[in-house]
């Protein structure tokens, strides 16, 4: 799957108004002030970048890259911009936009990894061939998009405090969402480095496999506990059923499990009238 960017490649003068909006833009929220800030460069110096389209139609046209240029454009009041028209298929018009956009724009991390993931999901590709398109290899393409298994408040603070992907790899390791947003305060208040963090959630993760052991072993002596108990209530039952009014109590503590049976013996009265009546 090649993009066809050769011979089919031209710059052509499009009204603003047949071009619609690209389906995997990237970048979602746009700053007002760099925003008036590019719409006045582009209304002293011009459009000095072409955007990116492809034809869809006789009379429209989809933005391929370029949405920034686009806007600005339109701010200024300029009703046509220089385009570069490509002959491409969905599939590659989708895989361009992401490697425009990562090559042109200041994308961060995370706006990244959903540009990847959009377009795997709506150009139905592999991984395999999602990775060779944009020259990575699969295992860093899987490595991006695991990112997106971070929450968006997680996220927010990543990018508010200019923590590296590295750190967000690492915080990764912790799955409970709970445990991770503590680990991920810590590593902020404490200015944590790369390597750093990696020791550090290391004792996390040692610190709570133990604590998982030791309330593995604890239901597991509970469950012992549970079967000396019901074999004690089961002798209780059958010295009952038996004529015998045996009596059980049970007292806990925080250190023992104290169980007391009373057995009462034969009533001497009783013994002393079959003694005289024989």
């Amino acid at each position: 799957m090649l993009l066809n960017i050769g011979v089919n490649k031209k710059i052509c003068e499009i009204p603003i108004v047949q071009i619609r909006p690209c389906r995997n833009q990237i970048r979602k929220n746009f700053s007002r002030d760099q925003m008036r800030e590019l719409a006045l460069s582009v209304r002293q110096n011009g459009i000095l970048q072409p955007v990116t389209v492809r034809r869809i139609s006789s009379t429209e046209y989809e933005l391929i890259a370029g949405e920034r240029r686009l806007r600005a454009a339109a701010m200024c009041g300029k009703k046509k911009i220089p385009c570069i028209v490509l002959s491409c298929e969905d599939k590659q018009a989708g895989i361009y936009s992401v490697i425009e956009n990562i090559q042109r724009c200041r994308l961060d991390m995370f706006e990244q990894a959903r540009a990847v993931d959009n377009v795997i999901k709506s150009c139905r590709l592999s991984r395999t061939d999602t990775a060779r398109l944009l020259g990575k290899k699969q295992s860093e393409l899987s490595d991006m998009l695991s990112l997106l298994r971070l929450t968006d408040e997680e996220k927010e603070i990543i990018l508010k405090y200019e923590l590296t992907e590295r750190h967000a790899y690492e915080l990764l390791r912790i799955s409970d969402t709970v445990l991770r947003k503590t680990v991920l305060c810590e590593i902020i208040e404490e200015g944590l480095n790369v390597s750093q963090t990696r020791a550090y959630i290391d004792e996390v993760i040692a610190r709570k496999h133990e604590e998982k052991t030791k309330k593995q072993k604890r239901r597991i002596v509970i469950k012992d506990i549970r079967i000396f108990e019901n074999t004690i209530n089961k002798a209780v039952d059958t010295m009952r059923s038996s004529g015998i009014e045996a009596v059980s109590t049970e007292t806990e503590t925080n250190e023992f499990i104290e169980y007391i049976v009373r057995i009462p013996k034969a009533n001497p009265n009783e013994d002393k009238k079959k003694t005289k009546t024989a």
